[in-house]
C-alpha cells in the first residue's frame, strides 16, 4: 500500500511508530487512514527488530477527535455501501490492537474521542496527560459509542460506563484510568523524555520492562469522577432511560441537574440503544463480541436519518441544534430500539 501523508510510519530503534498526521482535522479518521494504520499493524508484528509499538497525533491539540464523520455524511447517498466497509474496517482494526502480539502504546496527550478511543484504549500500555480530554460523545450525533467502546463503558466500575455512554460527557486524564481507558498518567513536561528512553528500549523488551519504564515518568492522580460515584451508581443502575432521568430528578442535586441538562441534548433513541448496547456487553466474552453487535446496529445508523441530522448539527451547519425524531423518550418505542439488534448482513469476525 503506497504511503499517505495522513499516516506517518517509521520506526525508531526497536519502536514502530505511527504517527497520525492531520493535525488541522484533529487527526479525525478517514477510510484510507484506517486502512494505512493497519498496514502498519502488520508490518510492526512480523518485523523481527521491531519489539513494541507507539501511536502518537501530531500537531498540538491531540491524539484523535473520532472517525470522519463528515465523509459519512457526504457519501449519505450510497451510506450501505460505504459505511459498512468503513467501519468493518475499522472494527477489525481496533480488534487487531486488542490482541496485538507485542506491546501496543498508545500516547493520549489531548483530544482523545470516539475512533481516537479506538486506536488506543485497547492497548497494553495506555497512557495520559494533564492535557488529556477524552469522551464517547455519540448519542449527541444519533449515534452510540463503538470501535468497542460499549464494551470499555461496560467494563468501567459500578455504573461510570453508563453515566459516561449516555451523557457522552468529557473527562480528563485521571478518569480515564479510574474508567479502565488508560494506565498511566505523565505530565507533559515529561513526554520528551519517556519518548527518548521507548526508543533506546532492546528489541527484547517485555510489556513488564515497558510498563515499569513509563511509570518511572508518571505521578498518581486523583479522579474527579469519585466524588460522584455514588450518585452515579444509584441513579444509572436503572436499565430504562425513563428510570435513569427519574431518579436524577428526584435526587435535585447539582450534579443531577447539570447531568439532567447534558442528557436532554442528547438523541433520545441513541440513549436508549446505547444502553441495551451496555447492558448486553456485560455479559460478553470478548471485545470481538461487543464489535460484533456494534457493526449490526451500524446498519440501522446509516439506514436512519437521525445520524445525519445529529451531524448536520454538530459539524456541517454546526448550529448545534439537532431536530430528533422522536423527538421524546416516551415516543422511542421497544420496536425502534428493536431495529438496531437484527443480525447484520455480514460478520466481522
Amino acid at each position: 500500500m503506497a504511503e499517505t501523508p495522513d499516516i506517518l510510519v517509521e520506526r525508531a530503534g526497536a519502536l514502530g511508530r505511527i504517527r497520525l498526521n492531520r493535525p488541522k482535522a484533529l487527526n479525525s479518521l478517514t477510510f484510507e487512514m484506517v486502512q494505512h494504520i493497519q498496514a502498519a499493524l502488520t508490518r510492526f508484528e512480523d518485523d523481527p527488530a521491531v519489539g513494541a509499538l507507539l501511536i502518537t497525533g501530531e500537531g498540538e491539540r491531540g491524539l484523535c477527535a473520532g472517525g470522519d464523520i463528515r465523509a459519512l455524511y457526504d457519501n449519505r447517498d450510497k451510506a450501505l455501501d460505504f459505511g459498512p466497509t468503513f467501519f468493518r474496517t475499522e472494527y477489525r482494526m481496533n480488534a487487531h490492537i486488542a490482541e496485538y502480539k507485542k506491546p501496543y502504546i498508545a500516547l493520549m496527550d489531548g483530544i482523545t474521542m470516539g475512533g481516537g478511543v479506538g486506536v488506543s484504549a485497547h492497548g497494553s500500555v495506555r497512557i495520559v496527560t494533564e492535557r488529556t480530554r477524552m469522551a464517547m460523545p455519540e448519542t449527541g450525533i444519533g449515534f452510540f459509542p463503538d470501535v468497542g467502546g460499549t464494551w470499555l463503558l461496560a467494563h468501567a466500575p459500578g455504573e461510570v460506563g453508563t453515566f459516561m455512554g449516555l451523557t457522552g460527557d468529557g473527562f480528563g486524564g485521571a478518569d480515564a484510568i479510574y474508567a479502565g481507558f488508560a494506565d498511566h498518567f505523565v505530565p507533559s513536561e515529561k513526554l520528551p523524555a519517556m519518548l527518548d528512553a521507548l526508543t533506546t528500549l532492546p528489541v527484547s523488551a517485555t510489556l513488564a520492562d515497558i510498563r515499569a519504564l513509563v511509570q518511572d515518568f508518571a505521578q498518581n492522580v486523583i479522579p474527579p469522577m469519585t466524588a460522584h460515584r455514588a450518585e452515579i451508581d444509584a441513579a444509572f443502575a436503572h436499565d430504562s432511560v425513563e428510570e435513569i432521568v427519574s431518579a436524577l430528578k428526584a435526587s435535585g442535586s447539582e450534579f443531577a441537574q447539570k447531568t439532567l441538562a447534558v442528557m436532554a441534548q442528547k438523541s433520545p433513541t441513541s440513549m436508549k440503544v446505547t444502553l441495551r448496547l451496555l447492558r448486553l456487553a456485560r455479559a460478553d466474552k470478548s471485545l470481538k463480541d461487543a464489535l460484533e453487535r456494534e457493526f449490526a446496529a451500524v446498519h440501522t445508523v446509516l439506514a436512519s436519518d437521525e445520524f445525519y441530522e445529529g451531524v448536520r448539527a454538530a459539524v456541517v451547519d454546526k448550529d448545534r441544534n439537532p431536530k430528533w425524531r422522536p423527538a421524546t423518550l416516551e415516543e422511542v418505542d421497544a420496536a425502534l430500539v428493536d431495529s438496531y439488534f437484527q443480525n447484520s448482513p455480514d460478520k466481522l469476525f
